[in-house]
């Protein structure tokens, strides 16, 4: 349950930075806090994912290693599906990255 709880205010929190980064009016200028808030919104958004990836793929590996030296006929199996696994969980990091992106490039606060 406390690690259900801690991922909840995780993505709340940078839900909460990323809405902040955007609110801005129409016709002000960019401030140094909305382009910090901004460049904070990318940098987690690329390590939360980066880091909840990173403990899904060690995971995965760990069970698929278990597996195999229980059954090691089974290693081929069990190293196509470890395979396709860890390329699902890596787009979820691309994800990350193409968020990122989008906010420092197709912003006009920082263009």
């Amino acid at each position: 349950m406390k690690k259900v709880s801690v991922s909840i205010l995780t993505v709340l929190a940078v839900l909460a930075v990323s809405t902040v980064a955007m609110a801005s009016e129409g016709g002000s200028t960019a401030s140094g806090v909305n382009i910090a808030l901004i460049c904070v919104a990318a940098a987690m958004s690329v390590g939360i994912a980066a880091l909840g990836c990173g403990i899904g793929m060690g995971t995965g590996i760990g069970g698929a290693c278990s597996g195999i030296a229980r059954n090691p006929e089974a290693s081929g199996k069990i190293t196509v599906t470890m395979i396709i696994g860890l390329a699902l969980i890596e787009s979820l990091t691309i994800y990350g990255l193409v968020i990122s992106l989008i906010l420092l490039f197709a912003n006009p606060l920082l263009g």
